[in-house]
């Protein structure tokens, strides 16, 4: 590591921060500035449509390296990846999806699942480290601290070996780090987008302060991918307890869930990247060769969805329809829970029709009036028979879900108004059991480290704490 590199400003200084966003806090922000929001508000779509049967492929495309499959060879490809007993259920809802949202499955792909800051910033610092044209970098947060520092530390090094650096980054997410800080990587040859900076006088006429980019990609020469739920925060510099048999730990980081994806679908996360940037209008792309051409190097089949304020809700419209179509089980594990109705509703016509349905919800949270409005939910959740559980010690911010045990979505989006109005977001479907299996062993190993909510406690809390949930929802648009 050339730590050298970056000069190390203060760490516990915060000024002079970005001149385009001020000193707040991001989550303190909010809270700060909700009369500025009080016009144009968004609206989900009506899902009533896909509740029945909607005009989908009769089976659904699938595209690898070579282009689109013919409907035998992908009949053949799902059956094999799906097995025979779910491979009939999983197809239509595939098909569903894909009607819904216009995304292909994309076959050929190998899939790797990594947990918690240590291991995945080993494994996205290794990719950069081996670096030979471009990292394309999409992050909330990007602190000033020894974490971020070293991360940037290496991105200016590879920039300096010839290697094209372009970074996209929130401007409320950053609000709190200095322009110091962005200005040494720029100067180093770095390529850098502010997306929507906070001051109005920034983007005449297209100022939209409560749309933000809330999406986490990393990719490195076209080749190799990373998504999920990890910024660039010294939060992840330390392990969480998953897994972990230290279960009495006082220094814990954040318990978060990411992938790494190579094979044809990293050219479907480039797209994301690309597309937002040249949208931005601001900072000109440099010439690279971004999509090199990507053969299959394992037998992952996976759906790449984005979702952006005022666009297709695709990210909205898989979690629901894979809700409604669940027969056994829907397994979710999310940091900030404060679902719409259509969602709401999904999951307890599930739990009432006997599908067991869990979620494991943070017990602490760097979001306190989210938490609150999110524990406005559990009375209705805990009476219709879903399993509400917290997540002890760690701040959880893993979104994921796995249902059917052979559906699972790792990405950015959580399960509240914000992800889907007003963020842009990414995540990932994967079909299949062996993925599925994976991500069932990490959701029971986050059960050893949570507590159940019963219906009889959460009857005995407080009215003050009562006051607080119902305060917090009626904000729920804003959150």
């Amino acid at each position: 590591m050339n730590a050298g590199l970056t000069p190390h400003l203060p760490v516990s200084g915060r000024s002079p921060a970005h001149p385009l966003c001020g000193e707040a806090h991001p989550r303190q922000f909010w809270a700060l500035v909700p009369c500025l929001l009080l016009s144009a508000c968004a609206r989900l779509p009506d899902l009533n449509h896909l509740k029945g049967p909607i005009h989908s492929p009769a089976k659904p495309s699938v595209v690898n390296s070579l282009g689109k499959l013919s409907s035998k060879d992908a009949a053949a490809l799902l059956a094999r990846r799906l097995g025979p007993s779910k491979v009939e259920a999983a197809v239509i809802l595939a098909g569903l999806e894909e009607a819904a949202t216009g995304r292909p499955l994309i076959a050929g792909n190998k899939v790797t699942l990594l947990f918690d800051g240590p291991v995945i910033m080993a494994a996205m610092m290794e990719a950069i480290s081996a670096a030979k044209e471009s990292i394309n970098l999409e992050t909330y947060l990007f602190d000033q601290d020894p974490l971020g520092t070293k991360f940037a530390d290496l991105l200016i090094a590879k920039q300096k070996e010839g290697v094209q650096v372009n970074i996209i980054y929130d401007c409320v997410g950053t609000l709190g780090t200095p322009q110091a800080f962005f200005d040494h990587m720029k100067e180093a040859g770095i390529r850098l987008l502010p997306f929507h900076p906070v001051s109005p006088f920034q983007k005449l006429g297209r100022w939209r302060l409560n749309n933000r980019d809330h999406r986490k990609i990393l990719v490195v020469d076209g080749k190799v991918a990373f998504t999920g739920g990890v910024n660039i925060t010294a939060a992840y510099a330390r392990s969480s307890l998953f897994r972990s048999k230290a279960k009495n730990r006082t220094s814990v980081g954040w318990r978060d869930t990411h992938i790494q994806i190579e094979g044809p679908a990293v050219a479907a996360l480039q797209w994301v990247f690309l597309d937002n940037w040249t949208n931005q209008k601001e900072v000109a792309l440099p010439v690279c060769d971004y999509l090199p051409p990507l053969p299959q190097v394992g037998n992952q089949v996976l759906r790449v969805l984005s979702s952006r304020p005022g666009g297709d809700f695709e990210i909205y419209k898989a979690h629901f329809l894979a809700i409604e179509g669940a027969t056994k089980s829907i397994h979710i594990t999310v940091a900030y829970f404060v679902p719409d109705v259509q969602i709401m509703d999904a999951l307890v016509r599930a739990a009432q029709r006997g599908v067991d349905v869990k979620i494991i919800l943070p017990s602490v949270s760097d979001g306190g009036l989210v938490l609150q409005a999110g524990h406005s939910f559990y009375g209705q959740m805990l009476k219709a028979g879903i399993k509400v559980y917290e997540l002890r010690t760690a701040v959880l911010h893993a979104k994921t879900a796995v249902i059917d045990g052979s559906w699972s979505t790792v990405g950015s989006t959580n399960l509240d108004m914000r992800s889907f109005l007003h963020n842009k977001e990414v995540n990932v479907v994967v079909l299949g059991d062996d993925f599925g299996r994976e991500m069932e062993r990490a959701f029971e190993e986050d059960l050893k480290g949570a507590d159940p909510i019963t219906l009889e406690r959460w009857k005995q809390r407080p009215h003050g704490q009562r006051f607080k949930e119902w305060a917090a929802r009626l904000l729920a648009y804003w959150l």
